[in-house]
């Protein structure tokens, strides 16, 4: 004589076994809903950690071919100030062609420097306002919908 198949006796789980909701009690389904909503935050979080673990590698990659470039374009720059030396010293007397030079990068270099201050001046405070805006309104729609 058999014992009846039941889910204890195949060593299930409860957490496996998953009653009609029409026929579990509001203890189940809560706890079903509570199991489920675990395994949605948990899923969601490593797919958030792969994501950012595969944006941050190529992030790397891309900031340190960015840095190559800069430090080439810096280069080309440089060549370019030698060349402007060269070419004004063909009129001029070499060191007048050089403080020339450096005058001109040294006025591009103010000219940059205050429209730099600007900008930050305009960033200040960098607090993500937008984003705190639309976190309270979700707040606000959350309190709202707990109201009724």
């Amino acid at each position: 004589m058999t014992a009846p198949h039941t889910p204890s006796s195949a060593g299930a789980t409860s957490a496996t076994v998953t009653p009609d909701p029409e026929n579990a009690s509001t203890g189940q389904l809560v706890g079903q809903l509570t199991e489920q909503i675990t395994t949605l935050v948990r899923n969601e979080a490593r797919l958030a950690q792969a994501e950012v673990t595969q944006k941050a590698k190529r992030l790397g990659v891309g900031a340190g071919l960015f840095g190559g470039a800069g430090l080439f374009a810096f280069f080309g720059v440089a060549v370019l100030v030698a060349a402007a030396v060269l070419a004004l010293a063909a009129v001029l007397p070499d060191w007048l062609a050089a403080v020339i030079v450096a005058v001109v990068l040294f006025a591009i270099a103010g000219v940059l420097a205050l429209v730099g201050k600007k900008d930050v001046e305009q960033a200040a405070p960098p607090v993500p306002t937008q984003a705190i805006a639309g976190v309270q309104a979700d707040i606000a729609a959350v309190k709202k919908g707990m109201a009724r």
